[in-house]
């Protein structure tokens, strides 16, 4: 683009991919064929999707799997996962499968707090500020009724509001530290209007506090807005079983292979760089439920990692014992999630990902997206400890390095085979393939 555009977000679909085929690829017409192939030909859905951001030009794809056998509470489901990471799907399948016959995943769901913060600049004696927070609280509150009134009637609303001092970290400023509960919704602009409410209220309500100074009652509001770290807003899932139970493994014994899983989460738990990844893993479980749920997966991670550094060290989302001969893995993690709002009744797919599930309320959603993440970092610190990561992921990208190299389907079933007892790196099925054609 050697140019800016003016008026972009006033052209037509059509307008809009043609100009970026023109001043974007080097083969337009190319480019033009993959935007409108991937084009939605149902006019409805299309419009749908076009509404939910600005300036579309096509859709990008994400498959959608299902992870079934999953035991939670003694109730079955079958999970949908939106994902485009090979092998997710099938270690968490693996997972479940496993822990089936073994009493399946318990979990609890320990707070559903959210939180959002008004942050100020006031410069004055504090002894002053505290007085008029307490004075002005209420009030806070009974002006913010209009917006808070529904949320109320359906046992939610605003939980507390207090006044935090972080002159620590920067002159003058503070915060009105706000708690919410929103029950099933993800409570984003609830929040977020009720902070803005606030503000106005209290920067209004200090100009006229008559114990302020003139520079006193100049409180700079710097901005209102719900923060994705809910440390509150919590829920735990766990497997556990006796020792000896632990034997599918032809590798290790039960009581080796417990012992070695407990390390290598103990060594996740102290070192960030293993933490990182070991916590993505968690997050391949998890993002792929809040994608297909119509949550918001970036929100999710964000929080989640930040709990994850909660004590100043970034370490491992999830924990593992051996006590008394019994083995226990669990998860806490904080998931502030909803069931409606947003795309949760828009999206088609959302609808059927969350019949798919027995259409949960919040706290039945974030309790099964939980265990999909213990699900999945089960199944790769298993394979870490035994036959290693690469194996498995290895087998599940065979199919996307043959579609790299053009296998035809025949091609594709062969190597299937082929490499049943064989690793799957890139370089090895290359080489295959390029030998299987040398002899065509």
């Amino acid at each position: 683009m050697k140019q800016p555009v003016q008026g972009f977000s006033k052209l037509n679909k059509e307008e809009k991919i043609n100009w970026i085929a023109q001043h974007c690829f080097t083969q337009p017409e190319e480019g033009i064929e993959i935007l409108k192939k991937y084009w939605h030909t149902n006019a409805d859905v299309q419009k749908l999707h076009d509404e939910f951001i600005e300036n579309t030009i096509s859709n990008f794809l994400l498959p959608i799997g299902v992870a079934p056998n999953f035991k939670i509470n003694d109730t079955l489901y079958a999970i949908p996962m939106a994902i485009e990471e090979s092998s997710v799907v099938a270690a968490a399948s693996k997972a479940a499968k496993f822990w089936l016959d073994r009493g399946g995943f318990k979990t609890e769901v320990i707070g559903t707090e959210k939180v959002g913060q008004v942050h100020f600049l006031y410069q004055g004696d504090e002894r002053k500020l505290i007085a008029f927070f307490e004075s002005i609280k209420d009030t806070l509150i009974t002006e913010a009724a209009d917006i808070t009134q529904n949320m109320e009637k359906r046992g939610g609303g605003v939980s507390n509001i207090a006044l935090r001092n972080r002159t620590d970290a920067l002159e003058g400023y503070y915060q009105l530290h706000c708690t919410f509960e929103t029950l099933d919704a993800m409570g984003a602009n609830f929040i977020n209007s009720c902070l803005e409410q606030f503000a106005k209220t209290f920067k209004a309500a200090a100009l006229a506090y008559n114990d302020f100074t003139e520079e006193e009652k100049d409180i700079q509001v710097v901005m209102s807005i719900l923060s994705n770290y809910v440390p509150d807003c919590l829920v735990r899932a766990e497997v556990s079983c006796k020792v000896e139970e632990l034997n599918e493994d032809k590798e290790l014994s039960p009581e080796e292979f417990a012992a070695t899983f407990v390390r290598a989460v103990k060594i996740a738990e102290a070192e960030p760089y293993r933490a990182v990844t070991h916590n993505k893993g968690i997050m391949n479980g998890i993002d792929a439920v809040v994608i297909a749920t119509g949550n918001d997966f970036r929100a999710i991670e964000a929080g989640a990692h930040a709990y994850a550094a909660k004590t100043g060290s970034y370490s491992s989302l999830t924990h593992a014992t051996v006590e008394d001969g019994v083995f226990r893995f669990w998860i806490d993690i904080p998931l502030a999630l909803g069931t409606v709002g947003g795309l949760t009744k828009l999206h088609p797919m959302v609808s059927v990902a969350m019949e798919m599930l027995g259409s949960p309320d919040a706290k039945k959603l974030m309790e099964i997206t939980a265990v999909a993440g213990l699900a999945q970092n089960f199944g790769a610190v298993r394979s870490l400890i035994t036959s290693g990561i690469q194996k498995g992921h290895m087998k599940m990208h065979l199919l996307n390095i043959l579609n790299q190299l053009g296998a035809t389907e025949e091609e594709k079933v062969y190597f299937v085979n082929y490499f049943k007892d064989k690793t799957a790196t890139h370089s090895a099925v290359v080489t295959a393939f390029e030998n299987l054609r040398a002899t065509i």
